[in-house]
């Protein structure tokens, strides 16, 4: 079989390839490219040429602001992200929320915001409260705890009155006495989450056990210390937060999850 001019288009999700037959030359059935319509993907994108147009990014992975926190919060009333990710920054488990959203609508999983998945994000939930934007920080014996300690999962533990708090979505639900690293091995402050757990963890930088080990910076973790339960505040760890109270500690280590928040701070 001969043409004297006919176009093949071969489209995947991404862009669109054109194959002109010019002048007469002959495309055999075994030149052809086979395509089967089941395994091939509409065009989610429009298509100009050979390139394909992506909409414009409104917020994106690195975004950060008060308008990240409002989409955020706008997922959360959907149940699509946690409250722990309630920030100004547009992460990875935002963008992992917003991929379901776009998904859920029949839109194309881009991850970032664009005008339409606003348009679509905006009519499908109300203007978040300055509550829901702002959780009140948690208080406790009068006095406020940390405002990352609000929303979501969070080991809070204050340096100043030595304690850890276990809190869920704004509430205490457990509170430990604990000690920190000493001035040469101090206990780093900020925000961090929990990275991996062992119950029967032995350091090896210091051939000691940290029974129900909780890390978070590190080689800094929560655990349990036999020398705080012993000695008290006499003694210091090596940067670690030392929890003394045992059958405490056991139920907390069953409860905290990888990923829960870390925040320490002093008040």
């Amino acid at each position: 079989m001969r043409w004297s001019r006919s176009t093949l288009i071969v489209r995947n999700v991404l862009t669109a390839v054109v194959v002109t037959a010019v002048g007469g030359t002959a495309i055999t059935a075994s030149a052809a490219p086979q395509v089967s319509t089941a395994e091939v993907a509409p065009v989610p994108f429009e298509v100009s040429g050979e390139l394909p147009i992506y909409p414009k990014a409104l917020w994106k992975n690195g975004s950060s602001g008060v308008a990240v926190r409002k989409v955020e919060a706008r997922l959360i009333q959907l149940k699509l992200l946690d409250k722990r990710w309630l920030d100004n920054s547009y992460g990875t488990m935002t963008r992992s929320a917003v991929k379901k959203f776009q998904t859920s609508q029949g839109i194309p999983p881009l991850g970032y915001v664009d005008q339409n998945t606003w348009t679509k994000l905006s009519a499908g939930t109300r203007e978040p409260t300055q509550a829901e934007l702002y959780p009140p920080a948690p208080v406790v014996n009068g006095k406020k705890l940390d405002p990352r300690c609000a929303t979501g999962v969070a080991l809070c533990v204050d340096k100043t009155d030595r304690k850890l708090r276990y809190v869920v979505d704004g509430v205490v639900k457990m509170q430990f006495d604990v000690r920190f690293g000493a001035e040469k091995t101090a206990t780093r402050e900020g925000g961090f989450t929990v990275g991996w757990k062992n119950r029967n963890h032995v350091s090896k930088l210091y051939d000691s056990p940290m029974p129900y080990a909780m890390f978070f910076s590190g080689g800094q973790a929560v655990h349990y210390s036999s020398d705080f339960a012993a000695r008290g505040y006499n003694g210091g760890s090596h940067g670690c937060v030392n929890v003394r109270d045992l059958a405490k500690i056991k139920s907390l280590f069953d409860q905290v999850n990888v990923g829960d928040k870390v925040i320490v701070y002093r008040s």
